[in-house]
Parts: C-alpha cells; sequence; structure tokens
C-alpha cells in the first residue's frame, strides 16, 4: 500500500509540475497583443485582435505586398499560435488622366477673355462668339446698327483683334 500511495503521489506531483509549466509557458493574450501590435506599426491601416494565441488581422492596405508584410510581422511575435489575415488590398485610384479638351487647352487669357464675350454677346441674339489666341471671332447674321454696337463692347474687352469674317451684315 505504501508503494502504491507512493505512487499516486508522485503521479499527483507530476501532473501538477506539468500543469504549472504548461501555464508558465504560454503567455497572455495582452502580452501576444501588445507584440503583435508593435509590430504592426510600421503597416498604417491595419489592426490585430489576439484570442487563444491566435491573430486576426484586420484592416485595408495598397499592395499585396503590404498585406504579405503584416501577416509576417505578426507571426514573428511571441506566442502567435496562427494568423488570419482579413487584410483587404485596396490599390490607390490612378491620377486622373490630363484633360484633352479644348478649354483645357486654351490659354487662361483667352478663357478670361471668352467669358466677358459671352457675357456681351448673350444680348445678340443670332451672333456666335469663340476666342482664339486673343482673337475674339464673330459669325452668325445682324444688322448694321446692332454689329456697330457690339463691335464697341468687343473692342473694350482689348482683344489682339475681333475677326467679323464669317459675320453677315443686314441692313
Amino acid at each position: 500500500m505504501t508503494m502504491k500511495l507512493k505512487q499516486l503521489t508522485t503521479a499527483f506531483l507530476a501532473a501538477g509540475l506539468m500543469f504549472m509549466i504548461s501555464c508558465k509557458g504560454k503567455p497572455k493574450d495582452s502580452d501576444v497583443q501588445a507584440a503583435v501590435t508593435t509590430a504592426l506599426q510600421t503597416t498604417p491601416g491595419v489592426s490585430a485582435d489576439v484570442k487563444e494565441g491566435v491573430v486576426t488581422l484586420s484592416g485595408t492596405v495598397s499592395s499585396q505586398a503590404d498585406k504579405d508584410a503584416a501577416e509576417s510581422a505578426a507571426k514573428l511575435s511571441q506566442g502567435v499560435t496562427s494568423v488570419v489575415n482579413n487584410i483587404s488590398v485596396t490599390p490607390p485610384a490612378p491620377a486622373p488622366a490630363p484633360d484633352t479638351t479644348a478649354a483645357s487647352m486654351t490659354a487662361p487669357a483667352d478663357v478670361a477673355l471668352k467669358t466677358s464675350v459671352d457675357a456681351i454677346v448673350k444680348d445678340f441674339s443670332g451672333i456666335k462668339a469663340d476666342v482664339k489666341d486673343g482673337v475674339v471671332i464673330i459669325t452668325g447674321e445682324s444688322k448694321a446698327d446692332r454689329w456697330k454696337r457690339l463691335k464697341i463692347a468687343l473692342d473694350a474687352l482689348k482683344p489682339k483683334k475681333v475677326d467679323a469674317s464669317g459675320l453677315t451684315i443686314t441692313k
């Protein structure tokens, strides 16, 4: 009976010792969380949650390389048993294409002149105006007296020239 008691006591002590070693050797989730958070500081937009040593990564990065780097950094942290990588890859929006419309290719002075010309011409039905390289180009149809008033108003804007070759003048 003494032998059985010794064996039983030894078994309990061994079990207790194993329990203490296993509890002491396993890091707390809060410690793992701190280590992973520190490791992920170089990857903005990524966060981690730790439960029983399993790290779940989430957030958004701009490339697959950033996603992979975050996972590798988390795996290297002490106490991590596995990593679930839920990071989304969203590449940055492409740069806008250059505007090649006629308006964008016009000199800023032409844009300002065109705005002033349009404000004057709106009161003269049947007449259209455009501006190119500082020259006001008039097209359409007008009576002589109305054309004279329009010409005076346009000259006051000081364009390089007023080209009325496309204008038909009636009496």
